[in-house]
């Protein structure tokens, strides 16, 4: 009796769903539910391009890499790969794949080498495809999904497809040489046992992510800078094309066999540029970074999305179908090119086997349900980095234990940004950022920037206009000196400069050539004629300090006067380093600490203009004038008010931050 319950309920099942379907064949679909299909043997294969940014080819990590790369190349030779990277063995390990794959590092890194999402998929748009996809480097592509693809790029309208991978910690297949057969102990397979022995769940951290390059945006407003591989941007990018209605969004799930190799959730901390510091502590930072941003940007930020509703690509007796299920009904909608395909229940419903398969697409789909942003761990958090000063110094200082400091406030944000991404440009990595303010500090975080918090910072400047003889710029300029001697003191040497100097070249291999005992600054002389040691002409906005016992000696003297003066910092360097009126100085650019013997070595103003000298800042062309006059940095000084120092910067075209999209300029 019981069996014959449960055959009844089974059967009674069955015929809703097949109601369900007649009824809703019937009904008129929506606009942007219109979509046309041609079968895709009737056209060529489209051009794919992978985007993916691997960790370090080193162990375990990386032979599955490699297993999972091969496996894509083997797929179609439409498909390419590009691998966004700025780690020594990227190039090496493209190489070993052919021409189809190139390495790309012309985008934003955070200072552990971790690629930021939205730069990506900026410079994704330079290189020509029909297709582009994202996705984890450790997954594992089976060929279902060239087949996809192709009958996605079918359709009419723009689209973004999503695709959840099976986890699979234990993967005993590998491709052949000629990456043609799979194999497993030696013996060639087919690639139905592959999909077979890849049947657990559904993985839900790694998505594959895969959209034409057509007319309409992914979403409406801008990308936030998301981490990469540092979760939430999947979800996130989903459900802001869902909510902006631009593109007709499906779930691939059941139709892309994709694997994720190893653990979901492991750390990228691989990506680091230095294994060496013992003090580094494995935080969730960038976690809560992206967690952040996506709770503050967009849409998602007010609602999640149920991810069950979404329409679903399903492939049952040779066909594609897409299918919306919910809760009491199931809809299906087919398409023949440039039309809507009305029609009563097709044939291929009347197969048992094709009833059967979609009712197993139905009580699978709760394995990717609940990952909506609302549902997640998006927060809006305080956000910390979990490193310390000396931590820091030991990660980005280059060979010669030397780093670059600059020092901000919030009202400077922008400009600090500008400077970072030139610094980028020209390959310098060895900088730190020290923060005035807690606003500062977010902002330098999710910038993705080596930030560090002074508690002996003044309090109360986040958002002043902290200029030229203001009190608030003579409180901020003594904060400088006192890091850089501590930082000194901590056995790195220090290059200071302020975040409105801008570098047309990196300077430090001149700076460098300076020997022991020796502080090379900048001259703020601006008259061609006259000595640029003069009385309190020394710039303490741009000057290289070496951690020497003089220096750091001669640098305790300018603390502690400028600790007791109602000026700037920047008198104190002269007066206690050349002597009140210049008494020690030595020539027309240099003079010398008696009590150290520090030499102050005044550097040369065709190389080292400040904004006064020449009228560089007025000439036409700033940036021609003064590569041809071949300087190697310009001070943006000389000038009052910070307003009109980031006009003149900006105007000038010496600007290399895009304030809308969170990105470094091209």
């Amino acid at each position: 009796a019981l069996l014959i319950g449960l055959w009844s309920v089974w059967v009674s099942g069955v015929l809703l769903i097949a109601l369900s379907l007649y009824a809703t064949q019937r009904l008129p679909l929506s606009k942007n539910r219109i979509f046309s299909h041609t079968s895709f043997s009737d056209l060529d294969t489209p051009k794919i391009t992978i985007f993916t940014a691997p960790a370090p080819f080193t162990g375990s990590s990386g032979t599955k890499q490699s297993l999972a790369i091969r496996s894509w190349l083997a797929l179609s030779p439409q498909i390419s790969v590009i691998l966004f990277s700025q780690h020594h063995s990227a190039a090496s390990f493209a190489k070993s794949f052919g021409s189809r794959a190139l390495v790309e590092s012309d985008i934003d890194f955070t200072f552990l080498g971790v690629p930021f999402f939205h730069s990506m998929v900026a410079k994704s748009r330079a290189f020509k495809s029909d297709i582009y996809v994202f996705m984890d480097t450790e997954t594992i592509l089976l060929p279902d999904f060239v087949l996809a693809l192709n009958y996605a790029h079918n359709l009419d309208d723009d689209w973004l497809l999503f695709a959840s991978p099976r986890d699979v910690p234990n993967f005993p297949f590998y491709l052949d040489e000629d990456r043609k057969h799979w194999l497993k102990d030696g013996q060639r397979i087919r690639i139905q046992e592959v999909r077979i022995e890849s049947t657990s769940k559904f993985e839900i951290c790694r998505m594959v992510i895969a959209w034409n390059n057509g007319v309409m945006p992914l979403h409406h407003g801008v990308l936030p800078p998301f981490l990469y591989g540092k979760g939430v941007y999947n979800h996130w990018l989903i459900n802001e094309a869902l909510s902006s209605g631009l593109r007709f969004v499906f779930d691939a799930s059941w139709t892309i066999s994709n694997i994720a190799l190893g653990d979901s959730r492991r750390q990228s901390n691989c990506l680091v540029k230095s294994s060496n510091v013992s003090d580094i502590e494995k935080g969730s930072w960038e976690y809560d970074c992206n967690s952040h941003l996506a709770a503050v940007y967009g849409l998602s930020s007010l609602h999640g999305f149920n991810y069950s509703a979404v329409m679903k690509l399903v492939k049952c007796d040779g066909q594609y179908l897409l299918i919306n299920a919910t809760e009491d009904s199931l809809h299906t909608y087919a398409y023949k090119k440039k039309s809507l395909w009305k029609r009563h229940i097709p044939n291929c419903w009347r197969s048992k086997t094709t009833l059967a398969c979609v009712v197993r697409t139905i009580k699978t789909q709760n394995e990717t349900s609940g990952c909506s942003l609302k549902d997640g761990s998006v927060h809006t958090k305080t956000l910390k980095l979990s490193f310390s000063l000396e931590s820091l110094l030991a990660i980005t200082a280059d060979e010669n234990k030397t780093v670059v400091l600059t020092v901000a406030g919030y009202s400077y944000k922008d400009m600090l940004m500008s400077w970072v991404c030139r610094l980028r440009r020209l390959r310098i990595t060895n900088f730190l950022v020290s923060s005035l303010d807690y606003e500062t500090y977010q902002f330098s975080v999710m910038q993705g920037l080596p930030v560090f918090n002074d508690p002996s910072a003044p309090s109360n400047i986040s958002f002043n206009d902290c200029h030229f003889g203001t009190e608030c710029f003579q409180r901020v300029t003594k904060v400088k000196s006192r890091l850089v001697l501590k930082i000194l003191k901590l056995g790195y040497n220090v290059l200071l400069s302020d975040v409105d100097v801008y570098w047309f070249k990196n300077p430090l291999p001149l700076l460098s050539s300076f020997g022991p005992a020796t502080l090379a600054a900048q001259s703020d002389e601006y008259n061609q004629t006259r000595p640029i040691n003069l009385p309190r002409r020394l710039n303490s906005g741009f000057y290289f300090a070496r951690s020497d016992a003089p220096t750091i000696s001669a640098m305790g003297k300018v603390v502690r006067h400028a600790a007791t003066s109602g000026l700037t910092e920047q008198p104190s360097f002269y007066d206690t380093l050349c002597g009140e009126g210049g008494s020690t100085r030595k020539g027309d650019n240099r003079c010398v600490e008696p009590g150290t013997n520090l030499t102050v070595h005044f550097l040369d103003r065709n190389l080292f203009p400040n904004g006064a000298y020449l009228g560089l800042w007025e000439r036409k062309n700033v940036k021609s004038a003064c590569k041809k006059q071949g300087c190697l940095v310009l001070h943006n000084n000389w000038i009052s008010g910070r307003v009109k120092k980031l006009e003149r910067q900006v105007i000038s075209g010496l600007w290399d931050y895009d304030i809308t999209t969170r990105m470094c300029l091209v």
